[in-house]
């Protein structure tokens, strides 16, 4: 995959857009009913379209009938498929342990229930599976990259860090033992503790070592219309911490659940904002529908799931394919002069407690974080920030991250610890500002803040007493601005109705003791606060904005995006171009030597919005200048900055 500066050996020379694939005819059991006509047909149709690749599924059960014994009529059939891709332009990724599929599980028959992650035998049935296969198709030039199994988290549920880690090795070095030298990853969906804080054994920490990319799978179900498209990009950024490139390898919708116009949003709006948000290849589930197969499992009970498809089940392309189609025209032009996304002047701190697993009190508030941050940076891309996710674990332990941010945004900060706390300030004395807001956490046990030396940190004296929460009286908390900060000067209100549990709708309530107010709430209690501390500043905020935000229903955009948008502009962070509305996220790509902003329009308005630079001009991808942009809903523009526009 050669995306200029990032790639490397085994990588193929083509942006990676594409489709995970079944045939029409069959579904998971293709291997069985296998019709090289339509299969020809079904990748044409991709290939018209812009796809350069697709991830293939190889069901275990047809593949291995019995134990060290391949189906030979199978492997016939496979290999044809890859020479189809090939006689298309296309390349796949084979995926080994299927296993799980569409809403069910397929087990070989002589499995026998044994553990997939532990049993000495099974493990090394696997690991005999994989090699043979790689084998014989490793040489082939439509093979790109592998993966091991697809959602084994659902097949083999959940395990232990130490067998689910030896077990990966053990199949990836099967692999490499067979001459396979493509890129491989696991195929687990990276759903482990590391982007959800829930623990299944499947830690992109361990894991990354041995793989060459990480693959998200998400499927979002939401009651806000902006978390909902934003969600895939958001799991791309909890999974960009680990020095591996991030595919979106599953994602998409039944056609089921959502009307033509509203699917092509959808696709439009994630695989847009995944790219900004660093994702380096799309694979779109899946490449057709499966309504001939209706009394077959999975869809004589998954029904929904016959629907995913880009094309229907005639092989005619639906709206989701003219989106890829669309995309992946971009992300060629993009290709030819080499690009990286820009951010990381503002940090999304990510507690160490959120991956580590703590017996006590913080499992019960590691659920709070994920939503809580997720809200967070929601507001970050709303005031165009150019934001990445930081994990404190890596910052503590290597001392400083690799390149200090100017903001660190710490959400609803229920859980730091002292090593982490430490840093903070450390950070702050060095030059950057640290923003916190107080969170007593959603529970009832161990209310309050997990925060050391808060006082000291943020130049204030609490008033808080053991044991109770210092509930927020209002339906809507107001903050105002009682000093300037940034573009919000002094007069300025901001508004944040309130949401959340009895436990989560309490406030700080604190005195400056060193620290500056710099808003007040409604009855006159400081609600924001700058402590100056050597070269930068902490910053606390007295309520759990982002966390009232998270908990209701239709929210975005709401007012936090000002306040970072000030936080911002106070710390200098650099924002060459910018829109005055919420509802424009602008998220900025290097082309080449060129600025490149990629405008998502995420609400169902028609906008038009002025735009802000640095005083270069603003060109539109076909060179005319632009000043007001005009989006429709849900639409997409990419812009240049002063340059060659590509």
């Amino acid at each position: 995959m050669s995306y200029g500066t990032d790639s490397g050996p085994g990588w193929p020379q083509k942006p990676w857009v594409g489709v995970n694939f079944w045939s029409r005819q069959g579904g998971p059991r293709m291997w069985a009913r296998y019709d090289r006509d339509v299969v020809r047909q079904e990748l044409e149709v991709l290939a018209e379209h812009g796809c350069t690749l697709t991830r293939s599924f190889c069901y275990w059960p047809d593949f291995v009938p019995s134990p060290e014994v391949l189906d030979e009529d199978v492997m016939d059939r496979f290999v044809d498929f890859l020479d189809l891709h090939q006689q298309a332009g296309m390349g796949t990724i084979p995926t080994f342990i299927v296993g799980h599929m569409s809403g069910a599980n397929w087990d070989p028959v002589w499995r026998g229930g044994r553990d997939l992650y532990r049993d000495v035998w099974l493990v090394a049935q696997q690991a005999w599976y994989v090699a043979e296969v790689a084998r014989r198709t490793a040489g082939h030039p439509a093979v790109v990259a592998w993966l091991l199994t697809n959602e084994m988290p659902i097949y083999g549920r959940d395990g232990d860090q130490e067998s689910v880690t030896s077990w990966a090795r053990l199949l990836v070095q099967a692999l490499r033992s067979a001459g396979a030298r493509q890129p491989v990853s696991v195929g687990d969906g990276a759903w482990g503790t590391e982007t959800s804080g829930n623990d299944n054994g499947f830690s992109l920490r361990r894991l990354a070592p041995l793989v060459d990319f990480i693959g998200p799978h998400t499927y979002p179900m939401s009651d806000d219309p902006v978390r909902q498209i934003m969600a895939p990009a958001f799991h791309c950024e909890m999974c960009g911490s680990f020095g591996k490139p991030v595919i979106l390898e599953e994602f998409g919708l039944s056609s089921d659940f959502v009307s033509p116009d509203n699917a092509a949003h959808y696709y439009r709006q994630v695989l847009h904002s995944s790219l900004v948000a660093g994702a380096r290849g799309w694979l779109a589930w899946n490449n057709c529908d499966y309504d001939n197969l209706a009394e077959q499992e999975p869809y004589s009970h998954h029904a929904f799931e016959m629907h995913f498809g880009v094309t229907d089940s005639a092989g005619r392309p639906k709206p989701q394919l003219d989106e890829l189609a669309r995309f992946s025209s971009l992300v060629h032009e993009l290709t030819a002069a080499g690009w990286e996304r820009v951010a990381g002047e503002v940090a999304l701190w990510a507690p160490e407690l959120f991956e580590h697993d703590e017996p006590s009190w913080s499992y019960i508030y590691r659920a709070d974080i994920h939503p809580n941050m997720y809200q967070s940076y929601i507001a970050a891309r709303e005031a165009d920030l150019p934001v990445a996710v930081v994990r404190e674990r890596d910052m503590v332990v290597d001392g400083a991250p690799p390149a200090p941010a100017k903001l660190y945004l710490l959400p609803c900060a229920k859980l730091v610890t002292a090593p982490g706390m430490k840093l903070a300030m450390r950070l702050a004395e060095e030059g950057a500002t640290v923003f916190a807001s107080y969170f007593a956490g959603s529970q009832a046990g161990q209310r309050g803040p997990w925060m050391p030396w808060l006082e000291r940190a943020f130049g204030v004296r609490h008033h808080l007493r053991y044991g109770l929460a210092d509930p927020i009286e209002d339906a809507e908390v107001t903050f105002e601005m009682v000093a300037d900060l940034g573009e919000l000067l002094t007069g300025t209100t901001l508004s944040f109705p309130v949401g959340g549990s009895a436990n989560a709708r309490a406030y700080l309530p604190a005195e400056p003791d060193g620290a500056q107010i710099l808003a007040v709430d409604g009855h006159g209690r400081p609600a924001l606060l700058r402590h100056q501390t050597g070269k930068g500043a902490m910053v606390l905020c007295t309520y759990p904005i982002e966390h009232m935000a998270s908990e209701r229903p239709r929210a975005n955009p709401e007012a936090t995006w000002r306040l970072y948008s000030a936080l911002a502009t106070a710390a200098g962070v650099s924002r060459p171009l910018r829109a005055a509305d919420p509802r424009v996220s602008l998220g900025r790509l290097k082309v080449g030597e060129t600025d490149a902003f990629v405008a998502l329009n995420l609400s169902a308005d028609d906008v038009s919005v002025d735009l802000l630079s640095d005083g270069r001009s603003i060109l539109s991808a076909e060179g005319a200048s632009v000043g007001r942009l005009a989006l429709a809903p849900y639409e997409v523009a990419v812009l240049y900055l002063d340059g060659t526009v590509r």
